[in-house]
C-alpha cells in the first residue's frame, strides 16, 4: 500500500508540474522572400519555434559583383558582405522582419557607372539559434 502511494504521489507530481517549452527554430516555408531594387537587397523573413526567447539577431549576407551592361563581371573576386543585420522581438515563439542592405566597394561608391551590383550566395542567418537559410 505503501508502493502504491508513493507511485500515486509521483504522477500527481510529475503531472502538475510546468511543461518545458523547448523551441525547434526554423524559417517558416513560403515566408521568406528575397526582393532586389536597384542596388538594394532586401529579404523579409519569419521564423517559428523560438520558444521562450525574448529575441533573435539575424543577418544578411551576400557575395556581390559589379557587373557592366553586357553581364560582364571584371576579374576582381567577388566581395562577401554583410549587408544588414538586426534584432526582432520574439511574440508567441515567432518572429518577422525585413532587413535591406547595398554591398559597397572599396573606394566606397557601390559600382561605378554603368555598372550594377549582381548578388550571389544571399543567406539569411539567426545568428541567436545558428540556422541559415540560402535564399
Amino acid at each position: 500500500m505503501r508502493k502504491l502511494a508513493l507511485l500515486a504521489a509521483t504522477v500527481a507530481l510529475l503531472t502538475m508540474a510546468a511543461p518545458a517549452w523547448a523551441g525547434s527554430p526554423h524559417f517558416v516555408d513560403g515566408h521568406t522572400t528575397l526582393s532586389q531594387t536597384g542596388d538594394t537587397l532586401t529579404v523579409h523573413f519569419k521564423l517559428a519555434g523560438l520558444g521562450d526567447e525574448a529575441q533573435v539577431h539575424v543577418v544578411l549576407t551576400a557575395d556581390a559583383a559589379c557587373v557592366n551592361p553586357g553581364s560582364n563581371e571584371p576579374k576582381a573576386e567577388n566581395k562577401g558582405a554583410t549587408l544588414a543585420e538586426g534584432i526582432f522581438p520574439v511574440q508567441n515563439g515567432r518572429a518577422e522582419g525585413e532587413l535591406s542592405g547595398t554591398a559597397t566597394f572599396d573606394p566606397s561608391a557601390p559600382c561605378p557607372d554603368p555598372m550594377t551590383i549582381a548578388y550571389s550566395n544571399v543567406v539569411v542567418t539567426d545568428t541567436t539559434n545558428g540556422i541559415s537559410l540560402a535564399l
